[in-house]
């Protein structure tokens, strides 16, 4: 949602990024395409790049589309001395569109899964060339969402063309054991994304049967309200 925090410039975002004391990131949406610029300013910053998100379509696309695209991105990553590759499917993805986040997600069928699994691994070896690795992200809003999808994940991928990127937000949201995924899953996870869940906001999604934008909307609003309050019991005093 390149809308949400469009008045922040790149610059700013990364320098408060260094100024808060972060020494790495992932790259956004409004960061630099060029790999040597983008480390030029990067680096006066005393920060370095932990990842990018790359989104696959190996259920709904040929794969030859799909490796051109990866490799791209893979160099890119690699350019900015990256170790992982964050990989999210987005074949036939809800979390993007107006629809119910827990009733109209896709679920991959047989050939899906086939075709998905395949092409995972092939995208794993093509990180290996690089000495990369490949962290799935699982996500509200497409195939891999669930516990059991993302166990299915783990059991039909090999441990050293496929890891995962713990994520504690989407876990908890889609309604899983967070920390049944860490015990059993704790030698594949490469990549940790530290998410906190407004549990009001989440029932409200379920029970309206909203979609995973109109969650991210209602948490910046309930965000902007919290430090609207706290800035003007501040000025108060």
């Amino acid at each position: 949602m390149p809308d949400l925090g469009a008045e922040n410039t790149f610059e700013q975002c990364i320098s408060e990024m260094a100024l808060a004391g972060y020494t790495g990131t992932e790259i956004g949406n409004k960061y630099p395409e060029d790999p040597e610029t983008l480390k030029h300013y990067l680096d006066l910053r005393g920060l370095q790049t932990a990842s990018a998100w790359f989104s696959s379509f190996l259920t709904t696309e040929s794969f030859e589309d799909v490796k051109a695209s990866f490799i791209e991105h893979r160099d890119f990553l690699y350019a900015l001395g990256a170790e992982v590759i964050v990989v999210s499917e987005q074949g036939n993805s809800i979390q993007k569109e107006d629809a119910a986040l827990f009733g109209q997600k896709p679920v991959f069928d047989e050939e899906d899964w086939k075709r998905f699994i395949d092409g995972l691994q092939q995208l794993g070896e093509l990180a290996n060339e690089k000495g990369m690795t490949i962290v799935y992200h699982h996500h509200m809003g497409t195939g891999i969402q669930t516990t059991e999808e993302i166990e299915r994940l783990m059991e039909e991928t090999d441990s050293d063309k496929v890891s995962l990127l713990y994520d504690t937000g989407h876990l908890v949201f889609s309604g899983g054991d967070p920390f049944y995924i860490l015990d059993k899953y704790f030698h594949r996870i490469k990549h940790v994304h530290f998410k906190d869940i407004r549990e009001k906001i989440a029932e409200e999604i379920i029970h309206e049967k909203d979609n995973f934008l109109g969650a991210v909307k209602k948490v910046r609003s309930l965000c902007l309200e919290t430090a609207i309050s706290i800035l003007s019991q501040s000025w108060s005093i």
